[in-house]
Protein backbone atom coordinates (compact mmCIF):
# COMPACT_ATOMS: atom_id res chain seq x y z
CA UNK A 1 0.00 0.00 0.00
CA UNK A 2 2.78 2.44 0.94
CA UNK A 3 4.67 1.82 -2.31
CA UNK A 4 1.58 2.26 -4.47
CA UNK A 5 0.42 5.37 -2.63
CA UNK A 6 3.89 6.83 -3.16
CA UNK A 7 3.71 6.18 -6.92
CA UNK A 8 0.26 7.76 -7.16
CA UNK A 9 1.22 10.77 -5.06
CA UNK A 10 4.31 11.35 -7.18
CA UNK A 11 2.25 11.33 -10.37
CA UNK A 12 -0.39 13.61 -8.84
CA UNK A 13 2.28 16.10 -7.80
CA UNK A 14 4.45 15.92 -10.93
CA UNK A 15 1.50 16.64 -13.21
CA UNK A 16 -0.63 18.88 -10.92
CA UNK A 17 -3.58 16.47 -11.06
CA UNK A 18 -5.55 17.47 -7.96
CA UNK A 19 -6.53 20.88 -6.62
CA UNK A 20 -8.19 21.95 -3.38
CA UNK A 21 -11.86 21.07 -2.92
CA UNK A 22 -12.30 19.01 -6.09
CA UNK A 23 -14.83 16.24 -6.50
CA UNK A 24 -13.17 13.52 -8.58
CA UNK A 25 -15.02 10.76 -10.42
CA UNK A 26 -13.21 7.44 -10.80
CA UNK A 27 -14.26 5.35 -13.79
CA UNK A 28 -14.68 1.87 -12.29
CA UNK A 29 -15.00 -0.94 -14.84
CA UNK A 30 -14.50 -3.64 -12.22
CA UNK A 31 -11.04 -4.57 -13.53
CA UNK A 32 -7.84 -4.58 -11.49
CA UNK A 33 -6.68 -1.18 -12.78
CA UNK A 34 -9.79 0.80 -11.91
CA UNK A 35 -10.30 -0.91 -8.53
CA UNK A 36 -6.67 -0.26 -7.62
CA UNK A 37 -7.03 3.39 -8.64
CA UNK A 38 -10.21 3.75 -6.59
CA UNK A 39 -8.61 2.20 -3.50
CA UNK A 40 -5.47 4.34 -3.76
CA UNK A 41 -7.28 7.64 -4.34
CA UNK A 42 -9.53 6.87 -1.38
CA UNK A 43 -6.36 6.30 0.65
CA UNK A 44 -4.59 9.40 -0.67
CA UNK A 45 -7.64 11.45 0.26
CA UNK A 46 -6.88 10.87 3.94
CA UNK A 47 -3.52 12.70 4.03
CA UNK A 48 -3.00 14.68 0.83
CA UNK A 49 -2.49 18.39 1.63
CA UNK A 50 -5.23 19.40 -0.80
CA UNK A 51 -8.63 18.09 0.28
CA UNK A 52 -10.74 16.32 -2.34
CA UNK A 53 -13.70 13.96 -2.65
CA UNK A 54 -13.88 10.66 -4.56
CA UNK A 55 -16.94 9.31 -6.41
CA UNK A 56 -16.93 5.89 -8.12
CA UNK A 57 -18.89 5.52 -11.37
CA UNK A 58 -19.54 2.23 -13.18
CA UNK A 59 -21.05 2.02 -16.64
CA UNK A 60 -23.07 -1.18 -16.84
CA UNK A 61 -22.39 -2.34 -20.40
CA UNK A 62 -25.34 -4.69 -20.73
CA UNK A 63 -23.66 -8.03 -20.00
CA UNK A 64 -25.95 -10.13 -17.82
CA UNK A 65 -23.15 -11.96 -16.00
CA UNK A 66 -21.33 -8.91 -14.58
CA UNK A 67 -22.10 -8.63 -10.85
CA UNK A 68 -20.97 -5.42 -9.15
CA UNK A 69 -22.35 -6.16 -5.68
CA UNK A 70 -18.84 -6.79 -4.30
CA UNK A 71 -17.71 -3.44 -5.77
CA UNK A 72 -20.60 -1.81 -3.91
CA UNK A 73 -19.32 -3.38 -0.69
CA UNK A 74 -15.78 -2.14 -1.43
CA UNK A 75 -17.04 1.42 -1.93
CA UNK A 76 -18.95 1.22 1.34
CA UNK A 77 -15.79 0.11 3.16
CA UNK A 78 -13.80 2.96 1.57
CA UNK A 79 -16.46 5.57 2.35
CA UNK A 80 -16.91 6.38 -1.34
CA UNK A 81 -20.16 7.22 -3.10
CA UNK A 82 -20.90 4.62 -5.80
CA UNK A 83 -22.96 5.37 -8.91
CA UNK A 84 -23.99 2.65 -11.40
CA UNK A 85 -25.19 3.77 -14.82
CA UNK A 86 -27.09 1.30 -17.05
CA UNK A 87 -26.18 1.55 -20.76
CA UNK A 88 -26.91 -0.26 -24.03
CA UNK A 89 -23.31 -0.13 -25.24
CA UNK A 90 -22.94 -3.89 -25.64
CA UNK A 91 -26.21 -4.05 -27.58
CA UNK A 92 -25.25 -1.16 -29.86
CA UNK A 93 -21.72 -2.39 -30.61
CA UNK A 94 -22.28 -6.13 -30.99
CA UNK A 95 -25.99 -6.70 -31.64
CA UNK A 96 -27.09 -3.69 -33.70
CA UNK A 97 -23.92 -2.47 -35.40
CA UNK A 98 -22.19 -5.88 -35.41
CA UNK A 99 -18.85 -4.08 -35.54
CA UNK A 100 -15.99 -6.21 -36.95
CA UNK A 101 -13.53 -3.95 -35.04
CA UNK A 102 -15.63 -2.96 -32.04
CA UNK A 103 -13.03 -1.38 -29.73
CA UNK A 104 -13.04 2.12 -31.24
CA UNK A 105 -16.82 2.55 -31.17
CA UNK A 106 -17.09 0.97 -27.73
CA UNK A 107 -14.42 3.32 -26.32
CA UNK A 108 -16.15 6.35 -27.85
CA UNK A 109 -19.53 5.39 -26.37
CA UNK A 110 -18.00 4.66 -22.97
CA UNK A 111 -16.16 7.99 -22.90
CA UNK A 112 -19.31 9.93 -23.69
CA UNK A 113 -21.41 8.07 -21.13
CA UNK A 114 -18.75 8.46 -18.41
CA UNK A 115 -18.32 12.18 -19.04
CA UNK A 116 -22.08 12.75 -18.80
CA UNK A 117 -22.38 10.65 -15.64
CA UNK A 118 -19.50 12.53 -14.01
CA UNK A 119 -21.04 15.90 -14.79
CA UNK A 120 -24.39 14.76 -13.38
CA UNK A 121 -22.55 13.74 -10.20
CA UNK A 122 -21.02 17.20 -9.88
CA UNK A 123 -17.53 16.13 -10.99
CA UNK A 124 -15.48 18.06 -13.51
CA UNK A 125 -12.45 15.87 -13.04
CA UNK A 126 -12.33 12.17 -13.98
CA UNK A 127 -9.61 9.73 -12.92
CA UNK A 128 -8.84 6.89 -15.32
CA UNK A 129 -6.87 3.71 -14.62
CA UNK A 130 -4.25 3.90 -17.38
CA UNK A 131 -0.89 2.73 -16.05
CA UNK A 132 2.81 2.74 -17.02
CA UNK A 133 2.48 -0.15 -19.48
CA UNK A 134 -0.57 1.43 -21.12
CA UNK A 135 1.49 4.56 -21.73
CA UNK A 136 4.28 2.69 -23.53
CA UNK A 137 1.86 0.53 -25.53
CA UNK A 138 -0.21 3.52 -26.64
CA UNK A 139 2.93 5.37 -27.73
CA UNK A 140 3.99 2.40 -29.87
CA UNK A 141 0.48 1.92 -31.28
CA UNK A 142 0.52 5.52 -32.51
CA UNK A 143 4.01 5.09 -33.96
CA UNK A 144 3.37 1.75 -35.69
CA UNK A 145 -0.20 2.14 -36.92
CA UNK A 146 -0.62 5.93 -37.31
CA UNK A 147 2.92 6.99 -38.19
CA UNK A 148 3.06 9.68 -35.51
CA UNK A 149 4.71 10.26 -32.14
CA UNK A 150 1.77 10.61 -29.78
CA UNK A 151 0.15 9.35 -26.60
CA UNK A 152 -2.62 10.35 -24.21
CA UNK A 153 -1.45 12.85 -21.56
CA UNK A 154 -1.31 12.46 -17.78
CA UNK A 155 -3.74 15.41 -17.62
CA UNK A 156 -6.12 16.25 -20.46
CA UNK A 157 -8.63 19.09 -20.51
CA UNK A 158 -11.66 18.52 -22.76
CA UNK A 159 -12.99 21.95 -23.61
CA UNK A 160 -16.21 20.70 -25.22
CA UNK A 161 -17.32 19.00 -22.00
CA UNK A 162 -15.28 21.23 -19.69
CA UNK A 163 -13.96 18.19 -17.84
CA UNK A 164 -10.38 17.22 -17.06
CA UNK A 165 -9.06 13.66 -17.29
CA UNK A 166 -6.27 12.58 -14.95
CA UNK A 167 -4.27 9.34 -14.90
CA UNK A 168 -2.72 8.91 -11.44
CA UNK A 169 -1.38 5.38 -12.15
CA UNK A 170 1.09 6.37 -14.89
CA UNK A 171 4.07 5.51 -12.65
CA UNK A 172 2.65 2.11 -11.62
CA UNK A 173 3.40 -0.92 -13.80
CA UNK A 174 0.80 -3.53 -14.64
CA UNK A 175 2.69 -6.00 -12.45
CA UNK A 176 2.58 -3.54 -9.53
CA UNK A 177 -1.18 -3.30 -9.96
CA UNK A 178 -1.64 -7.04 -10.34
CA UNK A 179 0.27 -7.66 -7.11
CA UNK A 180 -1.65 -4.92 -5.27
CA UNK A 181 -5.04 -6.23 -6.40
CA UNK A 182 -4.13 -9.75 -5.25
CA UNK A 183 -2.78 -8.69 -1.86
CA UNK A 184 -5.72 -6.37 -1.18
CA UNK A 185 -8.15 -9.07 -2.42
CA UNK A 186 -9.94 -6.56 -4.62
CA UNK A 187 -13.29 -7.81 -6.00
CA UNK A 188 -12.38 -7.99 -9.69
CA UNK A 189 -15.36 -8.35 -12.03
CA UNK A 190 -14.64 -10.49 -15.10
CA UNK A 191 -15.13 -8.70 -18.42
CA UNK A 192 -16.95 -11.01 -20.88
CA UNK A 193 -16.27 -8.80 -23.93
CA UNK A 194 -15.67 -11.12 -26.92
CA UNK A 195 -12.97 -8.79 -28.29
CA UNK A 196 -10.87 -8.96 -25.11
CA UNK A 197 -7.34 -10.21 -25.87
CA UNK A 198 -7.69 -9.97 -29.67
CA UNK A 199 -6.60 -6.38 -30.29
CA UNK A 200 -3.70 -4.41 -31.77
CA UNK A 201 -2.81 -3.46 -28.19
CA UNK A 202 -2.38 -7.12 -27.32
CA UNK A 203 -0.09 -7.54 -30.34
CA UNK A 204 2.09 -4.64 -29.11
CA UNK A 205 2.08 -6.08 -25.57
CA UNK A 206 3.31 -9.43 -26.95
CA UNK A 207 5.98 -7.68 -29.04
CA UNK A 208 7.30 -5.79 -26.02
CA UNK A 209 7.53 -9.01 -24.02
CA UNK A 210 9.60 -10.57 -26.82
CA UNK A 211 11.94 -7.57 -27.12
CA UNK A 212 12.42 -7.41 -23.37
CA UNK A 213 14.14 -10.77 -23.47
CA UNK A 214 17.17 -8.92 -24.89
CA UNK A 215 16.43 -5.38 -23.60
CA UNK A 216 15.04 -5.89 -20.06
CA UNK A 217 14.49 -2.16 -19.36
CA UNK A 218 12.88 -1.38 -22.71
CA UNK A 219 9.61 0.01 -21.33
CA UNK A 220 11.45 2.23 -18.86
CA UNK A 221 13.65 3.57 -21.68
CA UNK A 222 10.62 4.40 -23.84
CA UNK A 223 8.76 6.03 -20.95
CA UNK A 224 11.83 8.06 -19.99
CA UNK A 225 12.30 9.20 -23.59
CA UNK A 226 8.72 10.50 -23.62
CA UNK A 227 9.42 12.59 -20.51
CA UNK A 228 12.81 13.85 -21.69
CA UNK A 229 11.81 14.61 -25.30
CA UNK A 230 9.50 15.93 -23.90
CA UNK A 231 6.33 14.71 -25.54
CA UNK A 232 3.61 17.34 -25.10
CA UNK A 233 2.13 17.13 -21.63
CA UNK A 234 4.68 14.62 -20.37
CA UNK A 235 7.41 16.81 -18.85
CA UNK A 236 7.01 16.35 -15.08
CA UNK A 237 7.31 19.13 -12.52
CA UNK A 238 9.92 17.38 -10.40
CA UNK A 239 10.15 20.34 -8.03
CA UNK A 240 6.58 19.79 -6.86
CA UNK A 241 6.45 16.91 -4.43
CA UNK A 242 4.87 17.36 -1.04
CA UNK A 243 6.69 15.78 1.91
Amino acid sequence: MQKMLSLVRRAVDHYHMIEEGERIAVGVSGGKDSLTLLTLLAGLRRFYPKHFEVVAITLEMGYDDMDFSAVTALCDSLGVEYIRVPTDIKKIVFDIREEPNPCSLCAKLRRGALHEAALRAGCRKIALGHHFDDVVETYLLSLFYEGRISCFKPVTYLDRKQVTLIRPLVYATEQDIRNFARRQELPIVHNPCPADGFTKRQEVKDLLQTLEQTVPDLRAHIFGAMQRYPLEGWEPDRERYYR
